[in-house]
Parts: structure tokens; C-alpha cells; sequence
């Protein structure tokens, strides 16, 4: 293939000298670049090694490959090229033929030259708008799709596959997860591979505003409803119309206002709030709790008639610490992140430093974990974290098993898993004659990790440098 050249932005295929060169003309007078054929072939080959044109006006009747035949041969090889029919027999069947097949738009011969630019101009700004919604659509399912989920570990490619099936589909969904956990990133996710995903996405929590007012929120209200309502508020079920909306902590709707919920999952009409109008409403509804539904229910606090309206399709999120593989990733994912957000250069942890992150419990998930990394990205000078650099509660994590659980062993001695550690160090130390490297080598941890456990244990007195 010839390397690039500069690309034309429009293509004049016509086998009529006057006729190509009189449009060539109009166009380049827009400040377009032009490339003119009087072959349909010949444009083709063209198009084979330089695919970078937009826009490609082609004479209808011609000689060889007519522009029926072009336009098809475009389509058939995946050009991403607009196409405009151009013919001297300008009748109804053939402007049908033209469309059916393809082509962007159709003009007549004798061609009005500034109908023609007009044309031409649309259609690129067409074309462009497209592109930079393209893009823009790119962007949102990076940082709102599947990829903003973080994660390798076999439970959260576990909840990827579910969220897969059931995003396309129009059924409730009510996820579960401690807090912390990314509920509306999962939900986020899957309104944007869903088919409403040109529509709007709204998230309201139910537990962060009043209920006083969560049912103006929710519903809108009319001039006059109440004292304060001075102009009509259109509410989140009418503005979710066609998208998805996200009810986070659902468990805290009060009584009334679940009742509510419940008819208008049932009905998919809703009345505002002083009104006497109902209003169809179509709406994807994804909850979301920390809480379990079914202790709410059968303590009387959360209607059972709601939680198996709600409980459709049930997508639990794993807490952090059932899947500590994904931890390197995610702190790999957020340290990148925040850097930049913050203008620094990013920063490596060490192996040690990485080993506590993992072996901590993470009572507050992601969210702890982000806030941590972002803690360390302001506070920290260097550009590498060493496990002494971490906030104390992440310096001090151990591995997941309880330090100071009582192990049995072989003669029946109760020991607890730090005394075995210890005897396990302080013996392969000796079998090194004190060779610190390879003694960190033989137990599989870190020199830094080592150092430290041998000036403990010197503190503690178990041993003597």
C-alpha cells in the first residue's frame, strides 16, 4: 500500500469534462479540497490506497461502472464515505433507485452550482457532528461502560457476564453491595450498553434528601401545590422518560412513598404532585441497597409487594476483600488517574507497600481505596511509595488470615500464625549464615518487609543482629 498523502475531502467522479470541472470549481470556491476522476474505477483504486476522503459526488450514468455500481462497490467495502448521486435524467425512479441503495443525497444536471455547495457544506457538517458524537459516545462508555469497572478477579468477571445478558433487556435490576462498593457505576454501565442509551441516565439516593421533598423529586409538581411551589418542577420519572433511572438506597423510601413506587412500576403512569393529569411514563428503573431487603421486609420496614417488584434481575457487587486480585489494578487504574487530575507524575509502589494494600480489608471498598491513593498522591514527595509512606492503618495490614488465631501443629502446641512466622524467618536466616538478601528470597518476601520483621523482633527481644 502507498504511504498517506495528504486526503482530498471530496471526490468529483463524472465522465463530462465541463460538468467535472465547472462542480470542481463551485467546491474548491467552499475551501474544500477537490480530487476529480472520469472514470468510476479509477476512484475506487484511489480510494483503496488513500481512504480518507468524506464526500464523493458521482454522475449516475456513466460509461464502465455507472454510479449505482460505485455507490454499492462503497458500501460493500466499508468506505466511510457520504455518496451524492448526480444525473442528467432526474425522475423519480431514479432518485428511489439512488436512496434505496445508499447514497446521502441526489442531484439533477444541469446542477445549480450554488445548490451544489450548499449541499456539499451540510452534509460534511453532517458527517462531522456524527463523528464528534462517535467520539463523544467513546468517551462516556470509557469512563461510564464496562470499562470503568475494574476488575480481573473470577467474581467480578462473574457479575461482567450477568450484567452482559441483562443490560440489552428492558427488566428491573436491583443491586446489592456494601457501600463503597461503585452500585451507580454498575448501574451507569448498564444504561450505556443498554438500548436507551441515547437517553438520559438520572440518579437520585433516596437516603440523601428529605421526604418531604423526594416525592416533588420524583414526581414534580404543579404551580401552586404547596407553599414554596412557585413554578412547575418536572420530576425524574417524567424526565427519565425513554432512559434509566437509578434509585440508590432504596431501602430509606418511607412507607407512603413506596406504596407510590409500587403503582407506578405497576401502571407506568404518575400524577404530579398537585396535579390531575396522568402521565405516561417509560422508564428503565435500576435500585440499588446496601442493606438486606429481605430482613427490611420481614422486619416490617420495606414492602414485600416493592422488594419482588425491585427483585427482577439481582446483581450482587463483591466487597473488596473477596477479591483482592483486582487491588494492584485498581490502584494502578486510580494512582494514573488521580496524577493527572493533579498534574503530578505517577507514582510506583513497592512490592511491600503493594502487599499491605492487598492484605487490607477495605471496610469501605473502592471508595476507601480511591481516597487512600489520592491521599497518598498530595502528601507523598517521592515517586515511589514504600510500604512506611502508607496512612497507618494500611502500613499495619497483615495478610487475610488473623495474626493472632491459634494454629495447631505438628506436637500439639497451640502457636499463634505470628510465632510461626517468626520461627519461620529467624530459622531460614541461619540456614543463610544472616544473608538477609537471600533469605528475603527464599521466603518470598520482600528485603524491605524483612528488615523490618528482624527490627521487631530485636525490639521484642527474639533476636540479636
Amino acid at each position: 500500500m502507498a504511504p498517506p498523502m495528504e486526503r482530498p475531502q471530496v471526490l468529483i467522479i463524472d465522465d463530462e469534462t465541463g460538468s467535472r470541472e465547472s462542480m470542481a470549481l463551485a467546491i474548491e470556491k467552499a475551501g474544500l479540497p477537490v480530487r476529480t476522476f472520469d472514470d468510476a474505477r479509477r476512484a475506487l483504486e484511489f480510494l483503496e490506497e488513500h481512504p480518507g476522503p468524506n464526500l464523493a459526488l458521482c454522475d449516475l450514468r456513466m460509461p464502465g461502472m455507472d454510479g449505482i455500481e460505485f455507490l454499492q462497490q462503497v458500501r460493500g467495502r466499508g468506505y466511510d464515505l457520504g455518496v451524492v448521486l448526480i444525473t442528467a435524467f432526474g425522475s423519480i425512479e431514479s432518485a428511489v433507485e439512488a436512496m434505496r441503495v445508499g447514497a446521502d443525497d441526489y442531484l439533477t444536471k444541469p446542477v445549480d452550482l450554488y445548490e451544489l455547495r450548499k449541499r456539499v457544506t451540510n452534509l460534511l457538517d453532517n458527517r462531522r457532528l456524527k463523528e464528534e458524537v462517535n467520539t463523544l459516545r467513546q468517551m462516556l462508555d470509557k469512563r461510564y461502560g464496562f470499562e470503568s469497572l475494574v476488575g480481573r478477579s473470577a467474581p467480578m468477571e462473574r457479575l461482567f457476564e450477568q450484567m452482559k445478558l441483562v443490560a440489552p433487556t428492558r427488566s428491573t435490576v436491583l443491586i446489592t453491595g456494601e457501600s463503597g462498593t461503585g452500585k451507580e457505576l454498575v448501574a451507569n454501565a448498564l444504561h450505556h450498553a443498554s438500548p436507551r442509551r441515547d437517553e438520559r441516565f438520572l440518579a437520585i439516593n433516596c437516603g440523601a434528601i428529605p421526604s418531604d421533598i423526594l416525592e416533588s423529586e420524583l414526581f414534580g409538581h404543579e404551580r401552586g401545590a404547596f407553599t414554596g411551589a412557585v413554578a412547575r418542577k418536572i420530576g425524574k420519572f417524567e424526565l427519565a422518560h425513554r432512559g434509566t433511572l437509578f434509585l440508590d438506597e432504596i431501602s430509606e423510601l418511607y412507607p407512603e412513598l413506596q406504596v407510590k413506587l409500587l403503582r407506578v412500576l405497576e401502571e407506568r403512569q404518575i400524577m404530579r404532585v398537585g396535579g390531575g393529569e396522568l402521565i405516561d411514563v417509560d422508564f428503565r428503573l435500576v435500585a440499588a441497597t446496601n442493606r438486606e431487603l429481605e430482613k427490611e421486609v420481614v422486619e416490617g420496614r420495606f414492602r414485600e409487594d416493592l422488594y419482588y417488584r425491585l427483585k427482577v434481575v439481582t446483581l450482587r457487587i463483591p466487597p473488596l476483600r473477596e477479591r483482592r486480585a483486582d487491588v494492584a489494578l485498581l490502584v494502578e487504574h486510580y494512582m494514573k488517574q488521580i496524577c493527572a487530575e493533579h498534574g503530578k507524575e505517577p507514582k510506583a509502589l513497592t512490592n511491600e507497600a503493594m502487599e499491605a494494600l492487598t492484605a487490607y480489608d477495605w471496610p469501605g471498598n473502592v471508595r476507601q481505596l480511591k481516597n487512600a491513593i489520592e491521599t497518598i498522591v498530595i502528601f507523598h514527595q517521592g515517586r515511589v511509595v514504600s510500604r512506611e509512606d502508607l496512612p497507618s492503618e494500611l502500613r499495619e495490614a497483615v495478610a487475610p488470615a488473623r495474626r493472632d488465631q491459634p494454629v495447631q501443629i505438628a506436637d500439639g502446641t497451640p502457636r499463634t500464625m505470628e510465632a510461626i512466622e517468626r520461627q519461620a524467618i529467624l530459622e531460614t536466616l541461619s540456614r543463610t549464615a544472616g544473608h538477609r538478601a537471600q533469605a528475603a528470597h527464599l521466603l518470598g518476601i520482600g528485603l524491605r518487609t524483612l528488615q523490618r520483621k528482624l527490627k521487631e523482633y530485636k525490639d521484642q527481644g527474639f533476636w540479636n543482629d
